[in-house]
């Protein structure tokens, strides 16, 4: 693999080498977070992740196994805590504002996106023994807690409430339109590595909209790193690089795209655009 990432991303290569089923979503989306904090000392934060599940550790001891055995259970014993008592919710006042996919100010502020705030969900429940997965819904993740004969879908930016089938249609209205449907991908569960590929997606596009296309090439290089057989993190990387004139490092992310993409099409058209940039 070509490296463009280099320096400081160093530090977080390791993501990219685990298998997706050992990546641990809260303590990896700190180590992306660290990245832009240098010389914090990450175990304050990992202490408040191990208080969330000693929290609920405790809570559900008490209660019958059976009990806890639906989706809607599991959800509303994760609501209680990390919504209730530890008061995470959805910053819907500053919403765009960076700090919001910065996991290490979401801790601080226990405020946060959708994105962020369903990592600390579906960690948290993992490390109970519960099925959690972050699911793909357009512009809001939702969390699907649950085996998956009974799960349930709660909503981290509302503290943890249940979406009924008439919120979801709702949602899914504002975002693709009137008499839109969930499809298998609306609703389909995110690997680890491509919900950590979303929240990084989610600070470059807000990064790029601000104007700051540098720290937006930055974010891409993360998710290169992070999830190297991700084909946008190398093409927005590339389009970026180029928009900044940087033509030697947009055809290094064009060739690294070359060497994870089996899209015919997309290698057609990468491959035409390495034509036209070596002869620029």
């Amino acid at each position: 693999m070509i490296d463009i990432a280099g320096g400081v991303n160093a530090e977080i290569a390791y993501l990219g080498l685990l298998a997706d089923d050992e990546i641990e979503l809260d303590s990896a989306a700190l180590a992306l977070s660290a990245l832009d904090h240098p010389g914090t000392d990450l175990e304050s934060y990992l202490d408040q992740l191990r208080a969330i599940t000693a929290s609920l550790e405790a809570a559900r001891r008490p209660i019958e196994t059976a009990d806890l055995g639906s989706g809607a259970a599991q959800g509303a014993l994760l609501a209680e805590i990390i919504g209730g008592r530890f008061g995470f919710i959805g910053d819907a006042e500053t919403y765009d504002a960076p700090i919001n996919g910065d996991m290490i100010r979401v801790l601080d502020r226990r405020r946060g996106l959708p994105i962020s705030l369903s990592i600390l969900y579906v960690a948290a429940a993992r490390r109970l023994g519960w099925t959690a997965h972050a699911l793909n819904t357009p512009a809001h993740v939702l969390v699907g807690i649950g085996p998956s004969d009974d799960m349930a879908i709660i909503d981290p930016f509302h503290a943890g409430a249940p979406v009924s089938s008439g919120q979801l249609m709702a949602l899914l209205e504002r975002t693709l339109g009137p008499g839109a449907r969930p499809d298998a991908d609306n609703l389909s569960p995110m690997s680890n590595r491509l919900t950590l590929v979303r929240l990084l997606m989610n600070q470059a596009t807000r990064a790029e909209q601000a104007g700051d296309i540098s720290r937006a090439c930055v974010i891409y290089g993360r998710i290169t790193v992070v999830a190297p057989e991700h084909d946008a993190g190398w093409w927005e990387l590339a389009r970026l690089q180029l928009s900044l004139g940087e033509v030697d490092a947009a055809r290094a992310s064009l060739n690294g795209l070359l060497e994870v993409t089996r899209d015919r099409d997309r290698r057609a058209h990468v491959r035409k655009l390495l034509t036209r940039l070596a002869s620029a």
